[in-house]
């Protein structure tokens, strides 16, 4: 274990000013908030704070009753707040490693328990997956972010981005899919061999189909248990 005098251990460890505007990374699993202004945050990811701000938990109707009814639905796992005033704010979750992304007129889908952080600019929604009814119990639900600003994921482990080209399809366990482009509409598929040879209770029995063009993050961690598929 290094050991450090008083003041070599806050200079090692010391908060740094990068310069890098609204989202930096203090740490690759501490955000860095250089507030002036508003920002939706994961509920409960403070750690600490400078300066003049208000947090204020996500209201009932905050974001309209649609909202409202697919997160009463789905049991979606995204409980927000806002971050508003002036100051500093550290974000973190469980130690997770975070990633900003910037969109520009973009969109992307994560999955609802690795959202960190996104800008006010950026409109989101709660997305059900198509052809999902009758192959699993509860369905799957994710979230999408759209427009100019930025967004901050999270995942355990360094994550890894797969390209999803019109010959390359790519398949992946839902538990270790983290994000994918917003173009992107994937369909879930049942493997009858994996099934048999790993046990009914798999999660790689079930599997998230990508088509087309554009991206899929995964990391090395299978997060949520899932969902067993319907009998």
């Amino acid at each position: 274990m290094p050991r450090y005098s008083i003041e070599e251990f806050i200079s090692e460890t010391g908060q740094k000013d990068k310069g890098e505007g609204l989202f930096e990374l203090e740490r690759d699993r501490m955000l860095e908030l250089n507030l002036n202004g508003r920002v939706w945050t994961k509920r409960g990811s403070m750690v600490a704070y400078l300066g003049n701000v208000k947090f204020t938990r996500e209201g009932v109707l905050e974001h309209g009753v649609g909202k409202l009814l697919k997160k009463a639905v789905t049991g979606e796992g995204i409980s927000l707040t806002k971050a508003e005033g002036q100051g500093k704010v550290y974000l973190a979750d469980a130690g997770k490693k975070i990633s900003i992304i910037n969109l520009d007129n973009e969109a992307i889908f994560v999955n609802g328990n690795d959202l960190l952080a996104f800008e006010e600019s950026i409109a989101w929604d709660i997305k059900l997956m198509k052809k999902v009814t009758g192959i699993m119990a509860g369905g799957l639900f994710n979230v999408k972010l759209e427009g100019t600003g930025m967004v901050a994921i999270t995942t355990h482990y360094d994550p890894v981005t797969l390209r999803v080209t019109k010959d390359t399809p790519v398949f992946t366990d839902p538990n270790a899919t983290v994000a994918w482009s917003g173009n992107l509409n994937p369909d879930l598929k049942t493997d009858i061999s994996l099934k048999s040879f790993i046990g009914r209770s798999s999660g790689e029995s079930i599997q998230m189909a990508f088509k087309g063009e554009g991206f899929v993050v995964i990391q090395p961690y299978e997060e949520i248990p899932f969902q067993q598929p319907v009998a």
